[in-house]
């Protein structure tokens, strides 16, 4: 069976010819659970610090 010849599709085009001008996208990245994201508001002291002389 012969193979189906393709046809010109324009949306394919204009990715094609971005990605030579720009490059290509950067790989997705996996989200992180939010109290992984969030930074803490106050930092916890050191340990060595508290009982420190001062």
């Amino acid at each position: 069976m012969a193979r189906k010849k393709q046809t010109f599709d324009m949306k394919k085009e204009v990715r094609k010819l971005a990605r030579e001008r720009v490059g290509t996208v950067p790989s997705s990245r996996p989200i992180l659970p939010k109290p992984q994201r969030n930074k803490p508001k106050h930092k916890k002291p050191l340990t060595g610090e508290e009982d420190a002389p001062g």
